[in-house]
């Protein structure tokens, strides 16, 4: 994906022009305007085409697409494990995807976002894990993530996420 675009009268930008619904379409990601609901303005809608872009990869299984979302520096903390940085997100999620996580996907929404700086947004989420032959995601799966998501070159990545079941 292009870092950044230009406008009409030849000068570059650097938001605006990245909309959610490009970002979405040029990764081949169907957009859901009910995810956005609770965060209707357009810069909201940008930043959350990451966790988006999250559950798309793990619908597809594609553990290429998962690690791509994140910064080449990001940090991934699922289960126990610390995936200090893509390279090891993407070893991760391939060893899944291919084993017990074959098949599985992630659902969520949006809970609460609050932007840090201008290029920096924390995001909580709620959702959790559906496995194959399931319609939701089980209680004993629940879970709610804190996204820290960044722009870089224009573009919106997940720098860190961490997520903690809501139940025991």
């Amino acid at each position: 994906m292009p870092g950044e675009t230009t406008v009409a009268n030849g000068a570059s930008a650097d938001h605006g022009t990245s909309t959610a619904t490009r970002v979405l379409a040029e990764a081949g990601v169907v957009e859901d305007p009910e995810y956005y609901k609770d965060f209707p303005d357009d810069l909201s809608r940008e930043v959350l085409t990451v966790p988006q872009l999250i559950q798309a990869a793990w619908l597809a299984n594609d553990a290429d697409f998962f690690a791509s979302v994140f910064t080449p520096d990001g940090s991934l903390l699922i289960q126990d494990e610390e995936l200090p940085d893509r390279r090891a997100i993407h070893s991760f999620m391939a060893v899944g995807f291919e084993g017990p996580l074959r098949g599985a996907h992630v659902k969520g929404w949006p809970m609460a976002m609050r932007f840090l700086s201008p290029d920096v947004a924390l995001v909580v989420t709620q959702g959790g894990i559906v496995m194959p032959g399931e319609d939701a995601v089980a209680p004993e799966r629940e879970i709610r993530a804190v996204w820290v998501i960044v722009r870089r070159s224009g573009r919106w990545h997940l720098m860190s996420h961490q997520s903690s079941p809501i139940r025991g």
